[in-house]
């Protein structure tokens, strides 16, 4: 009884509402076609993608992901309380796949929030490649400015493990980035 209070009390305070209201889908059951399994060394994350605001940008990663170009990439930018940078296979920031750049797919369905996925890019909003960050926390000063392809819907503790740094030292890596329908088991 205490609890269901507590939770109708919590429910009714607006930021909560927000916070629960935009989140709800991204607990879904899974469609595995939109749907990403990455393995970090700490354990699974999944992924679910929105082709339905970033079609192009969801359709980039799987590809890639389905080519393994993802596998072994270092997480090159973490910062405590913002967000983990990975997706460039030099390490360095300044990498991508040798596919073109995307064109910015900016939404106001959605919101940068904890375990949100956006498109890194450089000052041009049309220099995404394949490069991506997972938020660590709510960041709304990018709502509206980074394409947002995805959300973690389970495993952000892996994401929380990440190892820190501007780059860090020995920094952690992707093991494998697979779409789910891909995956056997």
């Amino acid at each position: 009884m205490r609890r269901r209070a507590l939770l109708a009390c919590l429910a009714a305070t607006p930021v909560l509402e927000t916070i629960m209201t935009e989140n709800a889908d991204a607990q879904a059951p899974a469609d595995l076609e939109n749907t990403l399994y990455m393995d970090l060394k700490d354990g699974r994350v999944v992924i679910q993608l929105f082709p339905d605001i970033a079609p192009k940008h969801v359709e980039r990663v799987k590809l890639l992901a389905r080519q393994g170009f993802y596998d072994g990439t270092p997480f090159h930018r973490v910062i405590e309380g913002f967000m983990a940078q990975g997706g460039d296979p030099t390490g360095t920031g300044t990498g991508g796949s040798k596919l073109p750049d995307l064109p910015a797919e900016f939404t106001t369905k959605r919101r940068y929030l904890r375990g949100t996925i956006g498109a890194a890019r450089t000052a041009n909003p049309n220099s995404a490649n394949s490069q991506f960050f997972i938020m660590f926390a709510p960041a709304p000063f990018l709502d509206g400015q980074y394409t947002i392809w995805g959300q973690v819907i389970s495993g952000m503790e892996h994401v929380d493990a990440i190892k820190r740094g501007e780059p860090p030292v020995n920094p952690d890596k992707i093991i494998h980035l697979r779409v789910a329908a891909d995956v056997k088991n």
